[in-house]
């Protein structure tokens, strides 16, 4: 039976993948490489200690790394920040895992003071019982720390006690390296036939999806019948 659920925040609760991307994208002109939106696009769900190295190298990271995602962070809080919005149903959601006795936790690569932000557009805030960030994890996703430390802080729950919901490839690899099932959202923008590859047992288009479909959803029995979205 289903205890907890555990959802990634960036792209799965708030639209901001395409922001989170921007900033990158900046960033990385400003230190000297112009990356295609796109392939920047690609890797956003990872942390910065992860989507780095994908476009620079050890020497040049070991030179400016640390800058580089300092710079990062400044302008995406000054400049992105401010616009990302929450998707719609997602403190109505909350609302039916907390009436089921589930309880809830937030598992994201976003820095504590983030999440803080992102919590009061959901609304969510007195709907969370625990939450991990960056500052949690000695590795971001794809690794599996931040989801181990949800484990913890949830009382060293057994994994097949907890289902993950993310929007990209990388919560699904993550979630699997602990023994988590996840649920994959389409919000992020990330092709379903990845999601399922990266091993998502059931696929929505969003928080209000999900909720429409609740009561055949993972979240709602250990198995389901359901048949995911075609």
């Amino acid at each position: 039976m289903i205890k907890a659920v555990i959802f990634d925040i960036d792209g799965t609760l708030v639209d901001s993948v395409d922001l989170h991307a921007h900033a990158w994208q900046e960033t990385f002109e400003r230190f000297g490489k112009k990356i295609p939106f796109e392939q920047v696009r690609s890797q956003i769900g990872k942390g910065g200690d992860q989507l780095m190295p994908v476009f620079f190298s050890k020497e040049e990271l070991e030179e400016f790394g640390e800058e580089m995602e300092k710079y990062r962070g400044e302008l995406y809080k000054r400049e992105y920040l401010p616009r990302v919005k929450a998707f719609p149903s997602v403190r109505e959601l909350f609302e039916r895992i907390r009436r089921d006795g589930q309880r809830i936790a937030l598992a994201s690569s976003a820095k504590e003071d983030e999440l803080g932000t992102y919590k009061k557009l959901a609304r969510i805030e007195d709907l969370v019982e625990e939450q991990t960030s960056a500052d949690d994890a000695e590795k971001s996703k794809p690794h599996p720390d931040i989801f181990e430390a949800s484990l913890a802080q949830l009382g060293d729950m057994n994994p097949s006690e907890a289902v993950v919901v993310g929007d990209t490839p990388y919560d699904a690899e993550a979630a699997g390296k602990a023994g988590l099932s996840t649920v994959g959202f389409l919000s992020g923008g990330f092709p379903e036939a990845d999601l399922r590859a990266a091993g998502c047992v059931q696929i929505y288009l969003d928080a209000a999806d999900l909720l429409a479909r609740y009561d055949d959803s993972p979240l709602a029995t250990q198995s389901s019948s359901a048949t995911s979205r075609s």
